[in-house]
């Protein structure tokens, strides 16, 4: 599959259109820029994404605050469903001694993180190309979910056609997280975003909520 049949980022400074970030010599400062707020991060993406962004990707404020619950060092921490990848992203530079990997199955999204990542050159960062259900929950201490499921019940707010959706796929995949939530150590952490808690198993306790109660910090007991 090649990789530029997707809209490509403008990753080369004749296409930028940002002078602040065009004569910026430094990553450092191009970071602090990009993860500064969401108009700033989400000019990164195509247009057709930028307006996907406040609903389907997780705000930087929001990923932040997650990323501080989920963040322990040395450790690796799972985005299930990550998208374009703003949540790892924001995470990564925010917390550059934990390790955050993404999966998402549609191939768009995954290749726009993959850029988005060269961009900014976070080497904590790594995005997985698959559906959740290949992933192998033992290679991750920690998760986040930003209910990437609820897309199979809520058509009308559907991302693309890229990918089959149902009810019945909702329902598969909520058990199949919840079992696999299950299997995993007491002290494992987990946040979830506007989730209907279905894939949450009984042992894991409330530590925390934020966000009108629509981020939810979880620790298995």
């Amino acid at each position: 599959m090649k990789d530029d049949q997707f809209s490509p980022l403008p990753l080369d400074p004749q296409d930028q259109t940002k002078p602040e970030i065009t004569r910026s010599p430094e990553k450092k400062l191009i970071n602090e820029l990009l993860f500064s707020d969401d108009t700033e991060f989400d000019w990164l993406y195509p247009k057709q994404f930028q307006l996907l962004s406040l609903k389907h990707f997780t705000l930087l404020p929001i990923a932040q605050k997650a990323a501080e619950f989920l963040s322990l060092p040395n450790t690796r921490v799972l985005d299930i469903g990550s998208g374009a990848g703003k949540f790892c992203l924001t995470a990564g530079y925010h917390f550059p001694k934990t390790f955050f990997y993404g999966v998402e199955q549609r191939y768009e999204l995954h290749h726009l993180a993959e850029n988005i990542k060269r961009y900014t050159d976070l080497p904590n960062v790594n995005f997985i190309y698959g559906n959740v259900t290949q992933i192998n929950f033992k290679e991750f201490d920690h998760f986040y979910f930003y209910n990437s499921f609820f897309e199979n019940i809520d058509q009308i707010n559907k991302i693309d056609d890229t990918i089959e959706l149902s009810e019945s796929l909702y329902n598969y995949y909520t058990q199949y997280l919840y079992m696999a939530l299950s299997a995993k150590p007491s002290g494992t952490r987990l946040v979830t975003f506007h989730s209907l808690e279905q894939e949450i198993p009984p042992d894991y306790r409330l530590a925390d909520v934020s966000y009108d109660t629509l981020l939810k910090m979880w620790i298995k007991e």
